[in-house]
């Protein structure tokens, strides 16, 4: 399924509605100064495990580029516009990941930090019952974004399998989003 047409499906089962949206938008102030912070905690959490780390410093400079690309990302959480131009981009950062061993089994518990870390930021910025509408804003575009990097994952390994990679599950995603980003640059 395209990203587009999967976002459309996401966000009709979350219940992301407008005011959601709204609501996303008007807490950009108050987040998107936590991006660099949370960016720190994020990559801290996954250089813990040794083969994450391996990864991460595996090439010179792609932890520094990596903070950056991480922090604009952490931003357009709360852009709040979540189109087919958005879904594209989320769902090449999956690819990303995945070309280059990334395994969801990584991600999706660091996703937790990027969760718990904003969630302290809004209980502890918004003092009023707004903080109800925020928290569940927020909640929707994190489930929303773990299953737009889950589905680029499965893509990817459903395309490794089709080029012959059925033997080996973690070389059959790999293969897969090289092959399937090679298609679209």
């Amino acid at each position: 399924m395209e990203p587009g047409a999967l976002l459309s499906k996401l966000i009709s089962r979350t219940g992301l509605l407008e005011q959601h949206v709204q609501t996303l938008r008007r807490l950009e102030p108050l987040m998107a100064p936590m991006a660099s912070e949370i960016a720190l905690a994020f990559y801290d959490y996954l250089g813990r495990d040794e083969e994450m780390r391996a990864i991460l410093w595996e090439v010179p400079g792609r932890v520094e580029r990596l903070y950056q690309s991480f922090a604009d990302w952490y931003r357009g959480l709360f852009c709040g516009r979540y189109d087919a131009e958005y879904a594209e981009k989320r769902a090449r950062i999956g690819l990303v990941h995945a070309a280059v061993g990334v395994k969801p089994s990584f991600i999706m518990p660091a996703f937790g930090i990027v969760q718990e870390l904003s969630l302290e930021h809004l209980r502890n910025t918004l003092r009023t019952p707004e903080v109800f509408s925020a928290v569940e804003a927020f909640e929707k575009i994190m489930a929303i974004e773990a299953a737009l990097m889950q589905d680029s994952y499965m893509q990817a390994m459903e395309y490794g399998y089709r080029l012959g990679m059925a033997a080996d599950q973690e070389k059959a995603l790999v293969v897969g989003a090289r092959a399937i980003l090679g298609k679209t640059n």
